[in-house]
């Protein structure tokens, strides 16, 4: 199991999750086991995310897809993600 870790900011939580919400089957068909979501203390349009992969090579091509881009762009993410590819530490 690999994790990504994504952070970015959004013009509009409401708008970005609506979006998010209703990508997860297609994170559920790239490889996607499940995710934990956060949002800023001091600013709650940054976001934090912490996706559950069942593979590397699937978590990159994942985010590395032009559908992802789209969707990020169309979903008001603000800039380029911040995104970090982490295994759970024993």
């Amino acid at each position: 199991m690999v994790h990504i870790l994504v952070r970015h900011q959004v013009e509009d939580y409401g708008k970005w999750k609506a979006a998010f919400d209703t990508d997860e089957s297609v994170r559920k068909a790239g490889g996607g086991a499940g995710h934990q979501l956060f949002r800023g203390a001091d600013n709650p349009n940054e976001i934090t995310i912490l996706l559950e992969w069942d593979d590397l090579a699937k978590a990159r091509a994942f985010t590395s897809s032009p559908e992802l881009k789209e969707t990020m762009q169309k979903a008001g993410v603000l800039g380029p993600p911040d995104i970090s590819f982490i295994n759970q530490a024993g």
